[in-house]
C-alpha cells in the first residue's frame, strides 16, 4: 500500500472534476480580468506604486510562511531599485533580501522564459547566498542528496515541528524533475490557473532541494499566474493570502499527499485562495490611492527630504508609534533637528500630536 501520492503507480497523472471546477474557475477568471483592467487604467505613478507594494508583500509573506521575517524597508528598497523607482532614503539591503527579490523578479518579470533546472538552481542559490540555512550547511544550486536522510515536509516552530509527508527519495529526483519541467514547459491544454495550482502542488510534492522548496514553489505559481495574464506587473499577492490561511494550506497539502491523484479539493482551495487574494488587492489599491491623494493635497507644502521619507513610511504602514527619537534614529539626524522637522509638519497641518506627552509623545498623520 502506498503512503503518498508520489508512490502511486500512475503518478503523476493528476485528475480532477472539471464540472465541479467550471463555475469557480470562470468566476475567478472574471475577477482576474477585472482587476488587471482596473489597475492598468490607473495613472502610471499609481500603478507603479501598486506593483511595488504588492511585490513587497509577496516577498515578505512568502518568507513568513517559512518562519523567516525580512525587513520590510529593505525589501521595498531592493525592489524599488531593481524596478528603476526612487528608493528615497530607504536602507541598503543585505544579500539575503537581495536574493529573495532576485528570484521573485526573475519569476514574474521573465515569465515567458523556459523553466529549467539551471534556472531553478539559480533561484535556490539566490535564496542561500552563504550556502547555509540558518546555521546548517546545505547543498546550494543542486538537488538534495541522500546524506541528510529522508526529506520530511514540516511546519511549525523549532522543536515543535509537525511532519506532513515525506518526499521522493534523492535517487529519484533527476527523473522526477525532468518529468515536471517537461510538463511545465510544454503542456498547453490546461487552463493557466489550473496549471498554476498543479505546478505548485507537483513541485512541493517532489521537494527537490534541502531547503527553500516552499518559496520556490510559490515563485513558480506566481510565474504561472503572470503567464496567465501576459503582463509582468503584479497587482495581488498570492503568498500574502496563503500566509493568512497557512494552517489550511499545510493541512490540505498533507491530506492531498496521503490521498489519490484526484486533486479536486486542492484545486478548489487554490482557486478560492486566489479569489481572496484579489480581494486583498483592493486593500492595497485603497492604500495606494490614499497615498497618491495625500501627496496631491500637500503638493504645495514645504517638505524636506527627511520629512518626505518619514511621511512615506507612515503612509506605507509604519510599525509602532512615531516619536522624535525614532525620527532621529531613522533619518540619522540630531534630536533637535527631528523635533524641528516634526513641528514644521504639525504647523502645516500634516502631522498631529497624539494624546499623552513627555517622553512618550508620538505623532500621527492628520486624517483628511
Amino acid at each position: 500500500m502506498s503512503d503518498y501520492i508520489h508512490q502511486l503507480s500512475d503518478w503523476p497523472n493528476f485528475s480532477w472534476d472539471r464540472d465541479a471546477l467550471a463555475k469557480p474557475l470562470a468566476a475567478v477568471r472574471l475577477r482576474q480580468g477585472q482587476l488587471i483592467g482596473r489597475m492598468q487604467a490607473l495613472g502610471f505613478p499609481v500603478q507603479e506604486e501598486a506593483v511595488l507594494t504588492t511585490l513587497t508583500e509577496e516577498v515578505l509573506k512568502s518568507s513568513e510562511i517559512e518562519g523567516e521575517k525580512l525587513d520590510k524597508d529593505a525589501v521595498r528598497s531592493s525592489l524599488a531599485r531593481r524596478l528603476g523607482m526612487d528608493a528615497g532614503a530607504l536602507p541598503a539591503t543585505d544579500r539575503n533580501v537581495e536574493g529573495v527579490v532576485e528570484m521573485m523578479l526573475d519569476a514574474t518579470q521573465k515569465f515567458k522564459a523556459e523553466l529549467t533546472a539551471e534556472r531553478l538552481f539559480g533561484w535556490h542559490a539566490s535564496l542561500f547566498p552563504t550556502g547555509r540555512s540558518n546555521m546548517k550547511k546545505i547543498a546550494v544550486g543542486a538537488w538534495r542528496d541522500a546524506s541528510s536522510g529522508p526529506m520530511q515536509v514540516v511546519s511549525g516552530d523549532y522543536g515543535r515541528e509537525r511532519v506532513h509527508y515525506e518526499a521522493p527519495t534523492a535517487d529519484k529526483l533527476d527523473a522526477e524533475m525532468t518529468a515536471f519541467l517537461d510538463w511545465y514547459n510544454t503542456e498547453e491544454n490546461i487552463d493557466p490557473l489550473i496549471k498554476a495550482a498543479i505546478a505548485h502542488l507537483w513541485f512541493v510534492t517532489i521537494h527537490p532541494f534541502e531547503d527553500g522548496n516552499g518559496r520556490i514553489a510559490r515563485a513558480i505559481a506566481d510565474m504561472s499566474l503572470a503567464r496567465s495574464e501576459g503582463i509582468p506587473q503584479r497587482f495581488y499577492s498570492m503568498s500574502a493570502q496563503i500566509r493568512s490561511e497557512r494552517k489550511t494550506y499545510y493541512d490540505l497539502l498533507e491530506t492531498t499527499q496521503k490521498g489519490d491523484l484526484n486533486i479536486t479539493p486542492w484545486l478548489e482551495w487554490f482557486l478560492g485562495c486566489l479569489d481572496r487574494a484579489f480581494s486583498g488587492a483592493e486593500t492595497i489599491l485603497a492604500a495606494v490611492l490614499e497615498k497618491a491623494d495625500f501627496w496631491k493635497r500637500h503638493a504645495a507644502a514645504q517638505i524636506n527630504d527627511r520629512q518626505r521619507d518619514m511621511l512615506n513610511r507612515l503612509l506605507d504602514g509604519f510599525e509602532g508609534k512615531l516619536t522624535s527619537s525614532k525620527w532621529a534614529t531613522i533619518e540619522k539626524c540630531s534630536p533637535d533637528t527631528a523635533l524641528r522637522d516634526i513641528q514644521a509638519l504639525v504647523d502645516q497641518g500634516i502631522l498631529t500630536k497624539d494624546e499623552g506627552g513627555g517622553r512618550s509623545t508620538s505623532y500621527s498623520l492628520v486624517s483628511p
